[in-house]
């Protein structure tokens, strides 16, 4: 298996939804999404406007996909498919919005859960100098290198 990390284009809209409703931490349905003004219209949009995002492409299938806030320097989603867990796949689309962000920014920051796999993934990634932003979650930051 091949799997090609591509900058996201409107077509992988509905590859990202499929991705983002299937994980199994931070699980979201597509209506909960919609509540926060995430639609596949607003996605398409932010792909069209800002080349915020990537996809991991296995042929047609997407199975992982990250979006970043190149504006205020956050990365705010990075997810793949269970299957395609523990596969470099999450680090290599991790390190396609680093290299965007730090094209911008001294610092990047993204925000995550405390006690999640996902802060134990970040940290790993270089990712550190946790604060506290409630609800247990935590803001992470990394330095350009």
């Amino acid at each position: 298996m091949r799997i090609e990390i591509r900058p996201a284009e409107t077509r992988d809209v509905g590859g990202i939804f499929h991705v983002r409703t299937s994980v199994t931490e931070n699980v979201l349905s597509h209506a909960e999404l919609a509540e926060m003004g995430i639609t596949a219209a607003s996605i398409d949009a932010m792909i069209e406007s800002d080349k915020c995002a990537w996809v991991a492409a296995d042929g047609d299938n997407i199975v992982g996909f990250s979006m970043i806030d190149a504006g205020k320097g956050s990365l705010f989603a990075a997810f793949v498919l269970p299957f395609h867990e523990r596969m470099g796949v999450g680090r290599r689309l991790v390190e396609a919005a680093e290299a965007k962000l730090f094209s911008h920014h001294a610092v990047a920051w993204l925000e995550t859960g405390e006690a999640t796999r996902a802060a134990g993934f970040y940290r790993h990634l270089g990712w550190g100098n946790a604060q506290e932003v409630g609800d247990r979650d935590i803001r992470l930051e990394k330095r350009r290198p």
